[in-house]
């Protein structure tokens, strides 16, 4: 056995091992569940115990998951450096697991802008939390505060704006594909200007509409 496979092998077991308690189960329980005798998954769990496909299988099944996810080795990139777009105060990270997906991050100072022929509309849906400041969020004909470690979440179908009330607003929001690209055409047209309101609306929002915290300004 290799050193790499000898590590995957232990990998295993302690998984094997952390979402049993995680379920809340005894050895007892899993074993029932698995149709292993007790001394054999606690003999697999401590590494005593040759690891067979076939217990694997019914190991991921009981287990509630997937041989692919039981074997999964580790990722070597965990930590992930931002894209940062400078010009219109974002940072952006993917999401390897889902590439559909990215966060971004963006400070702003301006409000949203008055004239709803600025406020954006594109497929998707959007996520936003306010790490600090307030927020004001324009949505379709409505208006909402969302302030300090509150969230957002629409369809970016809907007209959209957002801008900060009081001075410096920093969110950060969670995009799909869809609501990723539409800002991105977005931050595209803006060319060089300031990172005015124009550009102070990127983060934003998805989901069926503003729930909880956040007041609406009628």
């Amino acid at each position: 056995m290799t050193q790499e496979d000898g590590q995957l092998d232990s990998l295993v077991r302690k998984r094997i091992r952390a979402l049993r308690v995680a379920q809340g189960w005894s050895l007892e329980e899993l074993a029932t569940r698995a149709n292993l005798s007790q001394s054999s998954l606690s003999r697999i769990e401590n590494g005593r115990r040759r690891l067979a496909l076939d217990q694997l299988v019914t190991l991921a099944r009981a287990l509630d998951t997937t041989l692919d996810q039981l074997v999964e080795n580790a990722a070597d990139d965990v930590v992930i450096s931002p894209m940062i777009d400078g010009s219109h105060g974002l940072m952006r990270w993917p999401v390897k697991g889902d590439p559909g997906m990215s966060v971004m991050r963006q400070r702003m100072t301006d409000p949203p802008p008055d004239n709803p022929a600025r406020m954006r509309a594109h497929p998707g849906r959007e996520w936003l939390v306010v790490l600090s400041g307030t927020a004001i969020l324009m949505l379709g004909h409505r208006r909402f505060r969302v302030e300090t470690n509150q969230a957002a979440e629409f369809p970016t179908m809907m007209p959209h704006a957002i801008g900060a009330e009081g001075g410096a607003c920093e969110i950060m929001g969670i995009f799909d594909r869809d609501a990723r690209r539409g800002h991105q055409k977005g931050a595209s047209a803006v060319g060089d200007r300031k990172p005015t309101a124009e550009a102070s609306r990127a983060p934003a929002h998805s989901g069926p509409r503003p729930r909880g915290g956040f007041r609406h300004q009628g």
